[in-house]
């Protein structure tokens, strides 16, 4: 896939991410997220004290999947650093975007505002490698 192919496979629908790190004893952790893009960056939201956000902050070495199931397949596999912060007026408004891509704009604010209180971080994976494939089954 092209960069323009890849950034319109990823904002598709609902299309979750499956976020991949590595616990400390080396045992992979495979998570679903809600995403938006900004830019080349990947923007979700997920709690400070969660086992994927222990990992981002404490290494943040993430592998994102974004996969179409449905024939003739697809997906988009991306492997980068992830950088939270917990800024509760950017993560309203992050996570209202998040919330409006999966719950609809009737519930996106309802979404944000569950999703900025204090606890709640806001990540961003810059990717560094992207493998990108269509038509897999082909």
């Amino acid at each position: 896939m092209t960069p323009d192919e890849v950034r319109a496979f990823l904002t598709e629908g609902t299309r979750t991410g499956k976020l991949g790190t590595v616990m400390k004893d080396g045992a992979p952790h495979v998570m679903p997220i809600w995403f938006v893009l900004d830019g080349d960056d990947i923007v979700f939201n997920t709690g400070a004290d969660s086992v994927k956000g222990r990992h981002i902050t404490g290494d943040g070495r993430v592998s994102m999947l974004v996969d179409d199931e449905r024939p003739p397949y697809a997906f988009v596999h991306i492997r980068g650093r992830a950088f939270a912060t917990e800024n509760p007026s950017e993560n309203l408004e992050w996570a209202t975007r998040i919330g409006e891509r999966y719950m609809g704009s009737e519930r996106a604010r309802e979404f944000g505002e569950r999703n900025s209180v204090q606890g709640e971080l806001l990540v961003r994976l810059t990717p560094q490698r992207t493998i990108a494939r269509t038509g897999v089954a082909d």
